[in-house]
């Protein structure tokens, strides 16, 4: 088991939508929440549930599609910022994915917050992910 939680959960995501999936179980810690949390505001996910299993806990996150042929909210999923490698930006400085079609979540001294929330109340931090 990896100890990036970040990149595991992505990487679960990922795999879920490839495969289309409908529900992916994710370990569960204060920021798989978070992100959790965050996906399901801005629609790609279509809901989320906790539960315990075998004295851990778990995020069952069902995923989103559109169509008879399940086209995937989510299409990608992209980790920057890495245990190696941090990645900073300012709120001047912020990408944004796809002319502002994607979201970019943060990692700020105000929480876990998206690219416009950040620009909104003109701070910067630490980029987790790209979503779109």
């Amino acid at each position: 088991m990896s100890n990036d939680t970040i990149s595991t959960m992505i990487t679960l995501l990922r795999n879920a939508n490839t495969r289309r999936k409908t529900t992916v179980q994710i370990p569960s810690n204060s920021i798989t929440k978070n992100i959790g949390r965050i996906l399901l505001e801005e629609g790609f996910v279509k809901s989320i549930a906790e539960h315990t299993k075998n004295m851990k806990d778990f995020l069952d996150v069902t995923l989103k599609y559109s169509g008879k042929k399940k086209k995937p909210y989510m299409t990608a999923l992209k980790r920057i910022s890495k245990p190696g490698l941090k990645i900073y930006s300012g709120h001047r400085g912020m990408p944004r994915v796809l002319g502002g079609i994607g979201i970019v979540i943060l990692s700020t001294s105000y929480g876990l917050m998206t690219d416009r929330e950040a620009r909104q109340k003109k701070i910067g931090g630490e980029i987790l992910c790209y979503v779109w």
